[in-house]
């Protein structure tokens, strides 16, 4: 059993660099010409100078506020998409709301690397608890796990005491999903006197790992690896391991540029500096050209143990902007004023993010207007609403003068 998915993953740095490079050009002229938005946004750009970091640092970064504005303008994608290239694909909604379509070919996401570094084979059967309603998520490991050669369970979200028994009667050889919900499930299946012992294997994407969690799961005998995917790009970069033990960081995807720049603006940091994750696809029908995914991380500046030569970066470490996500599901700032907007009497909201044990939760603190005394029920509503999530409602005298919309008070380093 091959250690490495394929003999890109250990190539010299230079080597990989070099053709990346030698792609581009071409790559940014095609998009120039069968994307208006792109011949928009790049005109007076040379395709054909792009070929070095250094000059293309010098394109502007398209980040997903302006993407949403792009699209709402000229619906779905905002220009930015190659029409000859969809026909035969899927269009997915993400919360914003965010217009995707689905890449062309096998393994579209470029998520088979991540199972291969997990340990999931060919032959393996895994139950894929990610949603495939209106989001992309289920199809990004669904895609790259059948690309691996393994079967999928295709189980979404919700239906617990289901899912619980269909993973009991096929004995599923692993997992993919969000982090929290394997626990839920192996809790349930305790509850309910299910065996599902078969889960020795995990790949989770959507929410934070957090170690206590981790530990939880090896402890129960699973195995548990993490991919950092978004709806926009698919996989960026997985996690590998060295002697049975996860290495800190992850792996970048192969034929992707990865880049880390100051917050709020384009310029790349120097390695080991913390800054937002910009990313260059090589998707022809949907190119994504320095787009700014409002993540945090940074470089780790030293090879992996695991003989993967690919960039490796730290992983998830917050939003760059104060949109995040909950439970797998971005919530926005828009979202949040939605909400303000749809009941009356309400001066200043905030939406706060914590943990509640090994689940995210949120709670909406609301600052009444003066005499007002606001729904909560209403309030509660709009919040399931417009988030697709459910969280809590409360009711505050005075809430900070800042500008923060969105407050994440999850600590990623428990």
């Amino acid at each position: 059993m091959s250690e490495h998915f394929d003999e890109l993953e250990t190539r010299d740095p230079a080597a990989r660099e070099k053709a990346l490079f030698a792609r581009l050009p071409d790559f940014l002229a095609h998009a120039v010409a069968e994307a208006p938005g792109w011949r928009k946004r790049l005109a007076g750009v040379d395709p054909r100078a792009l070929t070095s970091r250094t000059a293309l640092a010098d394109v502007p970064v398209l980040r997903k506020p302006e993407l949403m504005e792009a699209q709402a303008a000229e619906p779905p994608f905002g220009g930015f998409a190659d029409p000859a290239g969809l026909d035969g694909s899927r269009v997915f909604m993400s919360p914003g709301p965010v217009w995707e379509p689905q890449p062309p070919g096998i393994d579209p996401w470029h998520a088979a690397r991540a199972f291969h570094a997990a340990g999931i084979r060919r032959g393996d059967l895994v139950h894929n608890s990610l949603a495939y309603h209106m989001t992309p998520g289920g199809f990004i490991l669904d895609e790259g796990a059948r690309a691996m050669g393994a079967r999928v369970f295709p189980a979404g979200v919700g239906n617990t005491e289901q899912q619980v028994e269909a993973a009991a009667f096929l004995k599923p050889d692993a997992y993919a999903g969000t982090p929290d919900f394997l626990k839920v499930m192996l809790d349930k299946a305790v509850e309910t006197g299910h065996d599902l012992s078969s889960i020795r294997k995990a790949i989770v994407s959507g929410g934070a790992l957090f170690p206590s969690m981790r530990a939880e799961y090896a402890e129960r005998g699973v195995n548990v690896m993490q991919a950092y995917a978004t709806a926009d790009l698919g996989v960026i970069a997985y996690e590998s391991a060295h002697d049975g033990a996860a290495l800190p960081g992850m792996i970048v995807s192969e034929n992707i540029i990865v880049e880390i720049v100051r917050p709020g603006t384009g310029d790349p940091v120097p390695a080991g500096e913390v800054g937002e994750l910009v990313v260059t696809s090589f998707n022809t029908a949907y190119p994504l050209i320095r787009f700014g995914t409002g993540d945090l991380s940074a470089v780790l500046d030293e090879p992996s143990p695991c003989g993967r030569t690919n960039m490796r970066i730290k992983g998830w470490m917050g939003r760059a902007d104060q949109r995040t996500k909950v439970k797998g599901m971005f919530v926005d700032p828009k979202q949040v004023d939605a909400i303000v907007k749809s009941v009356p009497g309400i001066a200043r909201a905030r939406l706060v993010v914590d943990r509640a044990g090994d689940s995210d939760a949120m709670t909406l603190m609301i600052e009444p207007s003066d005499g007002a005394a606001p729904d909560t029920q209403a309030l509660n509503a709009a919040l399931i609403a417009h988030t697709k999530l459910k969280g809590a409602v409360e009711i505050s005298s005075s809430l900070p003068n800042d500008g923060k919309v969105i407050d994440d008070r999850r600590d990623y380093s428990k």
